[in-house]
Order: structure tokens, then C-alpha cells, then sequence
């Protein structure tokens, strides 16, 4: 199995590793150079102990992603992987969601479902598509929210190995040529907006503008 990894931070780095142990070939890594610090990315830092080629976040293209890749896998990415990488996969893409999707979707899953005060939530790999969060499932599962819980408390000690768990379960059934697809119920669906929200970095959208800006121009 060749994987594309995009992803960030310490959990795209557990990721990373975890794919290694089950076997998994990464081929490649799309991640930040640095952090918010100016501190060496964690995924960044462990592309480069295994020599895996990385590429600076914001940079993923088509041409950009080197032929013969099965997936790309998605952990913690805050990059729009366009139509035309994820035809490139054999698959296409996965990413993982931390919440049941179609509920939150959206870049603050966490603090929503803690505002919203839910009892139960969870973590959803699903199938990019063009729309945010919203594509086919490919794995789920639930867990009970107690009632003291903090976005970090949630997320480190719950969600994070939940994620972990189940892209490597993805990864291992994709690889056996068992591929589900669960079409997220939009009736249930629940957008919010991000607290404090990055960017969200479209090099496939830049480079299509910048095209049709000079065809404008003409010689």
C-alpha cells in the first residue's frame, strides 16, 4: 500500500508512524516546515528521520504528487486537496473528522460539540470530496462525552488515539480491497464556523485563476 500523507502537528505524526509500523509505504508527506513557534513541524520532523520526501503545506498539486500512490491520507491537514490530486490516488483521499459526522462539521468540531453540550460524539474517516467534511464514511465510532470535559481533554485523551485507530483500519481495508462508502445524511447535517480560523490554503483554485488571468491578458 503507497500512501500521500498530509497532515501537521503531533497527531499527523502519530499517524505517520503508525502507518509505518502496519507496513504501509509513505511515499510522500505534505505538512508545515514549521510551527506556530518557528519550531520544526512534528510531521515534518518525522518525514525527516525516515527520509520521506516532504512538501511545504499549501503546495499540493496534481503534478505535484508523484504517480503510483494507492491513498492519500489526511491528519489534522488544513490544505483543500483538489479534485484533480485525488483522481492521481488510486483511491482517492481519506481524512479523519472528530466528531460523527454529519454532525459538526466544520474546523472546531471539539468546542462545538463541548458549546452544544453533546453526551456523544466521536471521530469519522470519511472520503474527501469538493464540499467541506461532507463526503461518503468510511469508518466511525461513538464515545460518551463526561460531563467535566475540556477541548483538550476530549481531544488528547479520546479522540486523538480514535483517529489514529481508525485511519490505520481504513488504510489496512482499503489495502484488501475493502472500501466502504456510507453517504453522510445531510438532513442531520450541522455546519459551524471556526473560532479563530486559519486559512485554508487552495494552490489548485490559485493556479486555475492565475491561468485564465493570463489567457485574459493574451500575449
Amino acid at each position: 500500500m503507497n500512501v500521500f500523507l498530509c497532515g501537521q502537528k503531533e497527531f499527523g505524526a502519530a499517524v505517520f508512524r503508525r502507518l509505518l509500523r502496519d507496513g504501509v509505504t509513505i511515499s510522500g508527506v505534505c505538512c508545515p516546515l514549521t510551527n506556530s513557534r518557528g519550531q520544526a513541524d512534528r510531521l515534518r520532523d518525522a518525514a525527516n528521520t525516515y527520509r520521506v520526501p516532504t512538501l511545504e503545506a499549501g503546495t499540493l498539486q496534481a503534478d505535484r504528487l508523484q504517480s503510483g500512490i494507492d491513498l492519500i491520507v489526511c491528519a489534522h491537514s488544513h490544505d483543500f486537496v483538489g479534485a484533480a490530486t485525488r483522481r492521481k490516488a488510486v483511491h482517492g483521499a481519506v481524512g479523519f473528522h472528530p466528531s460523527l459526522l454529519p454532525r459538526h462539521r466544520g474546523r472546531d468540531a471539539i468546542r462545538w460539540t463541548l458549546k452544544m453540550r453533546d453526551a456523544i460524539t466521536g471521530g469519522s474517516v470519511y472520503w474527501l470530496d469538493d464540499r467541506m467534511d461532507a463526503g461518503p464514511i468510511a469508518a466511525q465510532e461513538y464515545l460518551f462525552v463526561d460531563p467535566d470535559e475540556t477541548v483538550e481533554s476530549l481531544w488528547r485523551e479520546k479522540l486523538f488515539p480514535m483517529g489514529v485507530e481508525l485511519l490505520s483500519r481504513v488504510v489496512r481495508e482499503v489495502s484488501e480491497g475493502r472500501i466502504a462508502k456510507e453517504y453522510q445524511n445531510e438532513l442531520h447535517a450541522t455546519f459551524e464556523p471556526a473560532c479563530n480560523p486559519p486559512p485554508v490554503r487552495r494552490p489548485d483554485l490559485l493556479r486555475i485563476n492565475w491561468k485564465h488571468s493570463v489567457e485574459r491578458m493574451g500575449p
